[in-house]
């Protein structure tokens, strides 16, 4: 017999459009003697399954009317679902009207995320929109004292387990989780559809009031430190990405672990030649473009092969057997890829614990992408750095101008102190940095660091002269003095890329005129807090 809390299942209403494990759910809802209610494709597919299913409109005695829009809005169905079976008045109105009770609410929502996130046109996503659903699910989960109610495949065993261990009833612990798991896909749904409103009513990404919405994929063993709880969430909206990669070995990647594979994966998706970044703490420690990956693997370890070691490797194309043994050769935490071939996944294999996400191929160019940071008492929201400086708006400041190979690597390095914390400074040659400074309160500060690291690099490999020697240098923020270019000067630079726009810029191109540099604004600041 159930207890005092349980509530027995005699009836159940069943609309779904993700169908996964619906037929062994429904089926032993039958055995149970469970009577079901349906609608549609759901109806459909459990009569094809042998269930015996009625259908909503011959439950209500309405037929499903403007194309669909309207079949389970009628008071058979929500007075069945809100009834209180405590309440005398309730269940008089019941027996008056003719209404049963409906004990059990399994619904899932049309697909509106999956339409915005490929990008449908305003009218079809209208068209996506659940109106019956969410209703049902907030008046069960609003009554969930007496409705148990399902939103997603994954809550079927657990009804099923708590109806065997209650003779055919669900208790009240489990049908307040679900009630809870209900309300927060409806708000989750509604926040999806405001935010593709918002875009096309306000015309922009920051409307006046923002929601967000998320699906937990997992729980992360902890967060940032081994004392903060941590999850996994899900923008249904979204192309796919970090959050969404497959992970084909390795354990789990922790909270660290997917903010460095965000980060670098993020980074070598601005190249379009083959391109590998190295990541360690939020900062690149290498990133190198070449005609192949391997090559592109052996530049960006080479510039900090210290760092480099625990890191997170990111490439922008299928990785290659060759390019995955050198990258085995190294410990290193995750590696991230759209795609991995046979002799790459073997390579890496006999690495147990290093973890490798492949995202798939990825079109969308993040134009879409809002950034958040949580406050003490809100959030901060803005749109993605999506600007990429070009060629055609470099300005030469200086009477040098910068060579082709100049250029090309000031095109490079500046790419790459986009996604270094500032103040950032890159040191480039070649396709390849050769020493990062980042997060420094001083930009000075970081051009020494970026100097020192090339330096270092350079000892450590046997080499008689630094590497930053003939480099060129770029700054993701004006140099408000001249010390900071005086440093890079120093280190060997020859050209410079720099957004000016210091009171201080003749100061600054002057002293590199003085020293033969060739430097170039793009009017583009790349600040990363």
């Amino acid at each position: 017999m159930p207890d005092a809390q349980g509530r027995p299942i005699a009836r159940a209403l069943i609309s779904v459009s993700d169908k996964s494990g619906l037929v062994p759910f429904a089926s032993r809802l039958a055995r149970s003697g469970v009577a079901i209610l349906s609608t549609g494709g759901t109806a459909r597919t459990l009569r094809e399954a042998g269930i015996a299913v009625t259908d909503v409109s011959d439950h209500t005695g309405f037929p499903e009317i403007m194309d669909g829009r309207v079949k389970t809005l009628h008071p058979a169905i929500h007075g069945g679902i809100l009834t209180r079976r405590d309440d005398a008045g309730h269940r008089a109105a019941l027996e008056a009207h003719g209404i049963a009770g409906i004990d059990l609410v399994a619904v899932n929502l049309y697909p509106f995320e999956e339409a915005v996130r490929e990008g449908a046109a305003l009218d079809t996503c209208i068209e996506t929109i659940d109106i019956g659903g969410p209703a049902m699910i907030r008046a069960a989960a609003k009554n969930h004292e007496d409705v148990t109610v399902v939103v997603q495949p994954s809550d079927y065993q657990a009804v099923l387990d708590d109806m065997e261990a209650l003779g055919g009833a669900t208790s009240l612990a489990l049908r307040r989780r679900l009630a809870a798991t209900a309300f927060a896909r409806t708000a989750a749904y509604d926040a999806a559809i405001a935010r593709r409103f918002a875009a096309e009513a306000e015309g922009e990404m920051l409307p006046s009031r923002m929601v967000l919405g998320g699906a937990r994929a997992r729980l992360l063993r902890y967060g940032e430190n081994p004392h903060q709880s941590a999850a996994l969430y899900v923008d249904p909206t979204a192309p796919p990405g970090i959050a969404q990669a497959d992970l084909i070995q390795g354990k789990e990647p922790s909270y660290n672990n997917l903010a460095d594979a965000d980060a670098a994966f993020a980074l070598v998706r601005e190249f379009g030649p083959p391109a590998i970044a190295i990541v360690k703490h939020g900062n690149p420690c290498g990133v190198g473009v070449a005609d192949s990956l391997a090559a592109a693997y052996e530049k960006a370890r080479a510039c900090d092969p210290v760092s480099a070691f625990g890191g997170v490797v990111a490439a922008n194309r299928a990785l290659d057997g060759a390019t995955a043994g050198a990258i085995a050769d190294l410990f290193t935490e995750v590696v991230v890829a759209p795609e991995a071939d046979a002799d790459a996944r073997a390579a890496l294999a006999a690495k147990r614990d290093l973890r490798l996400l492949l995202t798939g191929t990825h079109t969308g160019d993040g134009d879409e992408r809002l950034v958040l940071r949580a406050l003490s008492d809100g959030f901060l929201m803005q749109t993605g750095d999506n600007v990429r400086v070009t060629a055609d708006m470099l300005e030469t400041v200086t009477r040098r101008e910068p060579t082709e190979g100049e250029r090309a690597d000031l095109l490079f390095a500046f790419t790459v102190a986009k996604h270094v914390k500032s103040n950032a400074i890159v040191y480039a040659r070649g396709g390849a940095t050769v020493g990062i400074g980042a997060g420094q309160m001083s930009r000075v500060d970081s051009s020494r660091i970026a100097a020192q690291k090339a330096a270092d690099a350079s000892a450590a490999a046997g080499e008689d002269r630094s590497r930053a020697e003939g480099c060129v240098v770029a700054s993701d923020a004006f140099f408000p003095f001249a010390d900071g270019l005086l440093a890079a000067a120093q280190a060997g630079a020859t050209a410079v890329i720099q957004p000016g726009g210091s009171k201080r810029d003749a100061e600054v191109i002057a002293a590199a005129d003085e020293k033969g540099l060739a430097m170039v604004f793009t009017g583009v600041r790349h600040f990363r807090h």
